[in-house]
């Protein structure tokens, strides 16, 4: 005979925790998954970080050209950092994102209030949970607006932009913003590292 188990959703254990927890939005295209930077970024990120666990978050959007998606993206990601703040309050957090990724985390953390679609702003004790913020090609550096200048994330946060990135500079280069998963993924690691 066979038992039905019904009930909400599973609380995370101690065990079940990851001592570091990446919560990385790909950019505009990419497959489902953290995506090539992403993947780079949460690989050099472990092998900085010793014998601590390293838990990875694809967050869950279409990454599409219709850039009122990142509202999806940014909901879908509040709801995971607060999941892991409620039941894994120990884990440290690393929030991240490429292109329109790096929007996502735009709008949860550097305009953390409902707009655009985006209804689940995060609690006030989120970034007492979150070690470092890195974005790549983030389209608000273009318009001066880079999350090293939010007063919450600001110490905390990397903000990658190659030079000629037409995304985040005036430049034109496509290849400069597809550059992303080498040099600066390592660079990025190396930054958060030093904040957990």
């Amino acid at each position: 005979m066979a038992a039905i188990l019904v009930g909400g959703p599973a609380t995370a254990t101690a065990q079940d925790c990851p001592d570091v927890e990446v919560v990385f939005a790909r950019g505009t295209d990419e497959a489902a998954g953290l995506g090539r930077v992403g993947n780079a970024f949460v690989e050099s990120l472990r092998g900085r970080v010793g014998d601590r666990s390293v838990g990875a978050y694809a967050v869950n959007y279409p990454a599409s050209y219709d850039f009122l998606a990142a509202a999806a993206g940014a909901n879908d990601a509040s709801g995971h950092i607060q999941y892991m703040v409620a039941n894994c309050p120990n884990t440290r957090l690393v929030l991240g994102g490429y292109s329109e990724g790096a929007a996502v985390i735009d709008v949860i953390a550097a305009v953390p209030v409902p707009a655009i679609g985006f209804n689940s702003p995060l609690p006030a004790n989120v970034p007492d949970h979150v070690a470092a913020v890195a974005v790549f090609g983030n389209p608000t550096a273009k318009l001066g607006l880079p999350l090293t200048r939010s007063p919450v994330y600001g110490a905390r946060a990397i903000d990658l932009c190659n030079p000629g990135d037409p995304v985040c500079t005036d430049g034109e280069s496509v290849a400069a913003h597809r550059d992303y998963a080498g040099a600066a993924a390592d660079q990025a690691a190396r930054f958060a590292a030093g904040l957990l």
